[in-house]
């Protein structure tokens, strides 16, 4: 990802906040010869230092994903900005966004407990507490069934990559001009935007 010095997010604990905040991913890796992609939730491990998934069995993606690098993509927040924002038009229209990249070797999982471990990870992550669903009260045989239908598999991370564009090219005067406008908004991401670049620019002062 092209990433330049004053858009590189060096904090690995900021990156894996990104992860788990938009942790629907897109995975990209070689399939038959093309390019190829899924979207899908990954649930993060920091401490193994893998991502956790599956695909549906019929998805033919996973038949020849292991020995490869893949990539996969964690989308944040983003937002259009308008040059009319600023103290003076000379200027052109830019997006603001937050991404990571993150690059691995994947290895298809084949043992029941294990799957089954990360599958309830992953509805433990999403479930609300005080839910009436609890997956660890389903009946294991019927689990068990339910996933001869999935392909599990983890990715082993070998590189991350985290972008934050949030205007840091631009004077303060004019990050603060466009955080004023983003939070007049009454979309989710442009609000995101505006809250990322104040927190940025607390620490640019």
């Amino acid at each position: 990802m092209y990433i330049p010095k004053h858009f590189k997010i060096d904090d690995l604990e900021i990156i894996y906040n990104i992860i788990e905040k938009n942790s629907f991913a897109t995975l990209f890796s070689q399939h038959n010869g093309r390019p190829y992609a899924t979207h899908l939730p990954l649930l993060l491990e920091k401490e193994e230092g893998v991502l956790y998934g599956h695909f549906a069995r019929p998805n033919e993606h996973w038949k020849d994903i292991e020995n490869q690098t893949v990539l996969v993509t964690f989308q944040g927040p983003h937002a259009y900005i308008s040059p009319s924002w600023y103290e003076s038009i000379q200027a052109v229209p830019t997006w603001n966004y937050v991404a990571v990249h993150v690059y691995g070797q994947v290895e298809i999982l084949h043992e029941e407990q294990e799957i089954y471990d990360a599958l309830f990870s992953m509805v433990d992550k999403y479930e609300k507490p005080g839910s009436s669903y609890r997956f660890k009260e389903i009946d294991r045989n019927f689990i068990d069934g339910m996933s001869k239908g999935i392909v599990a598999f983890r990715i082993k991370i070998t590189e991350i990559e985290g972008k934050a564009k949030l205007s840091q090219n631009h004077s303060v005067e004019r990050q603060d001009l466009v955080i004023k406008q983003l939070e007049l908004s009454q979309e989710s991401d442009q609000l995101q935007i505006a809250k990322l670049m104040k927190k940025n620019h607390k620490k640019e002062c």
